[in-house]
């Protein structure tokens, strides 16, 4: 993920900073700094506008930990919205100044994990093949060694193709140059483009470019059609048939290039209740009011360590102990070992503990110094749980 600081250098922040508050202009982004209790709410049948309701009894040491997220601003930074679910009913929901429960916030990179549930889907329906050759059009030539990249080696972030995630200088790196530069009105197309520099499966290599294929494999397998507006319709009746209806999640608003390939790895948009309808949807393991929509075997990939770095899965972080010398993702020396999450940048979080029954949604600003912090906070949290 682009570090704080670097986009901080190139001023791109000040970009992204004003695109995030815009997705909460006019979604009730204007709710007081308060708990804004609707406690006692089944986060499935969460609606927009619902009436405030009682706040049960709250364990003064939890209620404590998640109100720090708020109180210590200076260490964290700023948190837009919190929520805490046990058993799939909010104990917690909180927001802060300007935000609400209609506010709709930017995923960043938590879209990497509703990417990886929709190209289950697509396995599901037998449509996509997990260990079969990714179907790119560009990798297809006689001798290309991108041939040879499956969808598995996608997920896993081990495409062995040549993207840099973070650059320096920042403009250097594919993910700015992809979103906001040369690359951005065709991102699966710059994206694909790049060489291999490994052979698939060999490196762990994080990268929002790899999300973007994934996205343009999923757009070519719904519709044969080039137009753009054809391949965004028919991502968007996608998603809205096998996620969003299901799930309830009416505030998910995914967006696309000028190609019409969704941004899969890095802007959506959604409510923190919504974030977390995703989040109960994972922790029951893609079951949804005793319905199976996802097979149990694409969650258990999903949710298995990668070969090259065990704290990540199928485009999903693991609380998993990661190679000497990276900066852990979560807090393997604390959680128990079934906790994962998506993660987004600036401190965007969608934290799964199954053995607790518990599902938190964070989200805010967040500077990359701020972040050991952040996670201890976090850690501290799940644990008084």
């Amino acid at each position: 993920m682009i570090t704080k600081k670097a986009l901080l250098a190139s001023g791109i922040v000040a970009a992204l900073g004003l695109w995030s508050l815009s997705q909460a202009a006019g979604q009730g982004a204007m709710a007081p700094a308060t708990p804004a209790p609707r406690l006692g709410l089944s986060i499935a049948d969460a609606r927009a506008g619902d009436a405030p309701r009682p706040l049960p009894a709250l364990d003064p040491a939890v209620k404590a930990r998640a109100d720090a997220l708020f109180t210590d601003a200076d260490a964290v930074g700023e948190t837009r919205a919190l929520l805490v679910l046990r058993d799939g009913k909010l104990i917690y929901e909180r927001y802060g100044a300007g935000f609400g429960p209609d506010s709709k916030l930017i995923s960043w990179s938590m879209a990497k994990s509703i990417t990886a549930v929709l190209a289950g889907f697509m396995v599901a329906d037998g449509r996509l093949s997990l260990d079969g050759p990714a179907p790119v059009a560009a990798w297809q030539r006689s001798g290309d060694p991108r041939g040879a990249i499956r969808l598995r080696d996608l997920l896993h972030m081990a495409s062995g193709l040549d993207h840099v995630e973070e650059g320096d200088p920042v403009w250097a790196s594919d993910t700015v140059t992809m979103l906001f530069g040369g690359g951005a009105q065709d991102m699966a197309g710059f994206a694909e483009a790049k060489p291999a520099v490994a052979r698939p499966g060999e490196v762990f290599n994080y990268s929002s470019a790899t999300s973007v294929i994934l996205s343009d494999i999923l757009a070519d397998t719904l519709t044969p059609s080039p137009n753009s507006e054809a391949r965004r319709e028919a991502m968007r009746d996608f998603i809205a048939g096998r996620l969003i209806e299901p799930l309830g999640m009416t505030s998910l608003t995914p967006e696309f290039d000028a190609k019409g390939t969704m941004i899969g790895g890095s802007i959506m948009h959604a409510t923190a209740r919504d974030y977390a309808k995703f989040g109960e949807f994972l922790r029951h393991h893609g079951v949804v009011n005793g319905q199976r929509l996802l097979p149990e075997s694409w969650m258990r990939f999903m949710l298995t360590p990668s070969a090259n770095d065990a704290g990540y899965g199928g485009h999903i972080w693991l609380n998993r102990s990661r190679p000497a010398g990276v900066t852990p993702a979560l807090w393997p020396d604390r959680g128990p070992n079934d906790l994962f999450a998506c993660i987004g940048h600036q401190g965007q979080y969608i934290i799964v503990s199954p053995s607790q029954r518990v599902t938190i949604v964070r989200l805010g600003i967040t500077k990359d110094d701020q972040f050991p912090e952040l996670r201890r906070h976090l850690a501290d949290l799940q644990g008084a749980l």
